[in-house]
């Protein structure tokens, strides 16, 4: 590298000032960057446990945030109801807390309902197994004696098998103490599990609250810390992706009111029990994408197998057809409208989401990648448009920006 590129020039001629400070900036940034690499890499396992740490201590503000978003939703729909065309001091000021009031009045008063539906039939179904064990053990021990009469080698055999009591005491003992390890275990995850929901409750409130406030203090910073440019690109990346993300969560939201519906109005005319119960089964557990809907039916498949085992197997049938038909074309409709995410998108999304990061990368990874694709075909048309390129003939669709859709023009090559 010459001194030419190291040094500009002082205007003086036989003088080199000295380095630029953006220069300065940028080669301390890029040695401090490669340093911290290589620690990183002689000491992988402390930096991951560090992280995980980190995580584990950020989960229940994590999970805050997420509430909050969720929240914000619907709070944002009643403040458009509340009161629109009145500004007085009351208003304003009662404004947000009725309606976080009314959000989280609604999220509860719908998770009460669900339980409601849920619980009673599972404890029924719970009741029927616990009936039915009995004469089953008796019917599985008579059968037993018939055989072993017909076979008296058999008999003949088992009594002659010598059984460890000392051991079998010993085995059962330990597995008394792991079953009540686990069961702790059990217990101390989900306390914690119940601590991070109710604590990052309370913050998600914080949020909303003061969430007017806390984006003043961002703009503030950034204004400060950052350029115009990075400023407009950061701005324009989350005003992408708050859009996408709404409409993913509404539109998942509909998907699985629509697919509980459909299971309730099938299970009814198959004339298969707990119509309701497994209708709202499938619906919660459809708001996990794609594969959601299949833990719902193995777990409704149980609960109907304790009344009939054939109709069962009906229910499963009947759930088969209507996943297929869900996922290849409700789902995809649905959440490509809602998202603006082609339908082959969303299916690799959620794939390669689930394989990564399990539920969660289920979740959040259509609205991501719905939010990268519109971004990045947003600036490959602009592209296009500037270099006179038209767009191909089988492209439809039309990309959406934060505010207002851009449409399409025909366009024709610079002379």
């Amino acid at each position: 590298m010459t001194l030419y590129t190291l040094y500009r020039r002082t205007g003086q001629p036989g003088r080199c000032g000295v380095m630029d400070k953006k220069e300065i900036k940028r080669y301390v940034f890029i040695a401090f960057l490669a340093v911290a690499v290589c620690v990183i890499v002689q000491n992988f396992s402390v930096f991951q446990n560090l992280v995980l740490l980190a995580l584990k201590a950020m989960r229940p503000i994590f999970i805050g945030c997420v509430l909050a978003y969720i929240f914000n939703i619907i709070m944002n729909f009643f403040e458009k109801h509340y009161f629109p065309k009145k500004n007085t001091k009351l208003i304003k000021n009662t404004r947000r807390p009725v309606c976080l009031i009314l959000s989280f009045a609604i999220v509860i008063g719908t998770i009460a309902l669900v339980l409601n539906i849920i619980i009673p039939e599972i404890v029924n179904a719970f009741k029927i197994v616990y009936a039915e064990i009995p004469p089953l053990f008796i019917k599985v021990r008579d059968m037993v004696l018939d055989k072993l009469d017909e076979y008296p080698e058999i008999s003949k055999e088992l009594e002659n098998i010598e059984i460890d009591k000392a051991g079998l005491v010993e085995k059962a003992t330990n597995g008394a103490f792991g079953l009540f390890g686990s069961v702790l275990t059990m217990i101390g995850a989900v306390t914690s599990a119940v601590a991070s929901v109710i604590i990052g409750a309370i913050f998600a409130i914080y949020l909303l609250l003061r969430k007017d406030k806390l984006f003043t203090d961002i703009n503030r910073m950034m204004r400060i810390s950052l350029s115009e440019g990075t400023i407009a690109k950061i701005n324009r990346f989350f005003a992408m992706a708050h859009e996408t993300f709404t409409n993913f969560f509404i539109g998942q939201f509909i998907e699985a009111i629509l697919l509980g519906t459909l299971t309730f109005i099938g299970a009814s005319l198959l004339h298969l029990p707990y119509a309701a119960m497994t209708g709202t089964i499938i619906g919660v557990t459809a708001l996990i994408p794609i594969v959601g809907a299949l833990s719902g039916a193995a777990l409704s498949a149980l609960i109907i197998c304790t009344v009939s085992p054939a109709k069962a197997v009906v229910f499963l049938v009947f759930l088969i057809i209507l996943q297929q038909f869900d996922d290849n074309v409700i789902y995809p409709k649905i959440m490509g409208t809602s998202v603006g995410l082609p339908g082959i998108w969303v299916l690799a999304s959620v794939t390669v989401g689930g394989s990564l990061f399990g539920i969660m990368g289920m979740v959040l990874g259509v609205p991501l990648a719905a939010t990268i694709y519109k971004l990045y075909f947003q600036d490959l048309e602009s592209k296009e448009a500037a270099m006179g390129i038209p767009l191909p003939d089988s492209e439809e669709e039309v990309m959406i920006a934060p505010s207002k859709p851009i449409m399409k023009k025909k366009r024709t090559k610079k002379k």
